[in-house]
Order: structure tokens, then C-alpha cells, then sequence
């Protein structure tokens, strides 16, 4: 189930490759700073010294999967007040626990 779960996220998530010569004034690494905060915060298995370490690179990946979908698609944010999956166009829904099990099958 979890691995199937993996599979349906990567299959949503596109790579796309950015060039260009920002402005250096306008540079700022605070953005990925505070998602990293974020995942290692909702999975708390990224923290060498808990009893949930992931031993395994897949299960890593399943966990992480599933900390990105639960934060994009089925948590209201609140700056937002929707999730960023619906603020991006990608669903039209908050998507329940439910659903995300689904996809597993």
C-alpha cells in the first residue's frame, strides 16, 4: 500500500529545471529552509535517534510520500485556507484518509 502510494506521488510530481541569473538582492534560502523544518517535523523518522529510522531507502521514500501528500492534499493551511494542492489547480478537493489509502489498491 505505501509503496503504491509512492508511486502515484512521483507520478505527479514533474521535475523542471529553472535557469537563469537572479538578482542577488532577491536571493533568499528561507523558503527550503522552513519545508525542510517542516518534514523533519511531520516525520519524525528524518531524526537519527528515534525507534521509527528508516533503515531502508524505500521506506523512506514511502514515508515521505505520504508526509507530502497528507500536507498538500488533505491539510487546510492557513494562510491559504485550503490546501496547496487546491490552491495549485492539481485537485478540486481536500482529499480525505480515505482516498489516499485507495490508491494504494
Amino acid at each position: 500500500m505505501i509503496r503504491a502510494i509512492a508511486r502515484v506521488v512521483s507520478q505527479l510530481c514533474k521535475p523542471t529545471v529553472i535557469v537563469g541569473y537572479p538578482d542577488p538582492e532577491h536571493v533568499s534560502t528561507s523558503y527550503i529552509e522552513r519545508a525542510n523544518l517542516t518534514a523533519r517535523m511531520g516525520m519524525r523518522r528524518s531524526t537519527r535517534l528515534t525507534n521509527g529510522f528508516s533503515k531502508k531507502i524505500e521506506n523512506h521514500s514511502a514515508s515521505v510520500a505520504i508526509h507530502l501528500m497528507h500536507y498538500n492534499s488533505t491539510r487546510i493551511h492557513k494562510t491559504l485556507r485550503i490546501t496547496p494542492a487546491m490552491a495549485a489547480g492539481v485537485t478540486d478537493h481536500i482529499w480525505e484518509l480515505e482516498e489516499i489509502a485507495h490508491l494504494a489498491d
